[in-house]
Order: C-alpha cells, then structure tokens, then sequence
C-alpha cells in the first residue's frame, strides 16, 4: 500500500519518511480492522502500533480527523477518466470502477465499518465528502450533461437525482448489504435500466 501525499501542512527540519508516512497509516487500518471505532481511536494508540512517537505524527498531522482523512483516502484508486464518446460506455466505465472497488474486501470493509460511525464524526465526513466523493461526482455529472446535450437523457430529467439512481444500486449491494453479489456485466444493467427511464420519449 502507498500511502497518499498528505492533507497536512508541511513543516520545516527533516524530510518526511514515506516509510513512517505508510507505516502509520497502515497501523490505523490495522486497528479498525481489529475492531477499533474512529472514536476510540487515539493518536497515541496509532503511534504505538506504528512503532513510531506521538510526535512523529504530530509532525505529520495536526490532529486525528486529518490522519484519518488520509487513511480513508489510502484505500482509494484513481478513478478511470471517461473516454467521452459514449454516454452509455461512459457510465459503465464509472459504475464497473465502483463494482471493482466493492469487489476489493478490505476496502469495501473498512469503509461500511467507517461509514456508519460517520454521524458522530460529522466533519471527518464533509472531508472526506470534498476530497474524495466530490471530483467523483463531478465526473459522473459531466458525463449526465453531456447526455442530456446530445439528447440521449431527456432535458427535464433532475441530474443530481439520476446520478443517485445510477450509483444508489452499486452502493447498496457494495456498502449497505455485504451479502450482495456484484456480479459481472452488473455496471451495464444498471446503466440500460436507468437510461430505458430517462431516455427521451418516442
């Protein structure tokens, strides 16, 4: 595992460690994997797992939510940019990215285990909501907008809302329901299920 460049400030002396960086990271993964909620987890619990002092991670985060944010943030991959010539090919392309990521059982694990503890950590949530969840967002709302300009979505269709619909499935069976199968060619039933709806009317 690589651990992901820091949200942190930088500060001045020696150079940072990728060593300690991963290190660290890897020991609060440990940790929730073990058991540990995001509220009983402690700096100093981390740095002892670690192997490393407190101020170690001091040094590389001012407090847990940051040190948190970037070992959620650890467990993800870069999402696929869509190739921009299909609408359907594009939004396969996002949701196959979703299924193979709930097909990853340590992350999908960690994160259900973190998601619903979420309510009580409100701002960890909205970091994480604007580091990772927005750009993905972002992407697939692109994509809606382009679908709805070349008339293949109809005009008067609510985009936040069919991107809901779009992701709301591969979530619930990767997030929600462990249990759930996230079978091959699952992206592309989604995907010709919502666009039969939203399609413009013959």
């Amino acid at each position: 595992m690589t651990a992901p460049e820091s949200s942190a400030p930088r500060l001045r002396g020696r150079p940072r460690s990728p060593a300690a960086d991963a290190a660290i990271i890897e020991a609060a993964l440990r940790l929730l994997e073990e058991g540990a909620s995001v509220g009983g987890l402690s700096i100093e619990g981390i740095a002892r797992e670690a192997g490393v002092g407190k101020a170690t991670v001091y040094r590389r985060w001012p407090g847990k939510d940051a040190l948190m944010l970037d070992v959620l943030r650890s467990l993800e991959e870069p999402s696929p940019e869509p190739a921009g010539v299909s609408v359907r090919d594009d939004l396969v392309t996002v949701l196959e990215f979703m299924r193979r990521r709930g097909l990853a059982k340590r992350h999908s694990a960690l994160l259900r285990s973190v998601i619903t503890q979420m309510h009580a950590h409100k701002e960890l949530w909205r970091a994480y909501d604007e580091n990772v969840i927005a750009a993905r967002r972002a992407t697939l709302r692109a994509v809606l907008r382009r679908g709805r300009e070349s008339g293949e979505i109809r005009a008067d269709v609510d985009l936040e809302l069919l991107a809901d619909l779009f992701t709301g499935p591969m979530l619930a069976r990767a997030m929600l329901h462990e249990w759930k199968e996230l079978p091959d060619g699952l992206a592309e039933r989604i995907v010709d299920t919502v666009l039969e709806g939203v399609s413009p009317r013959r």
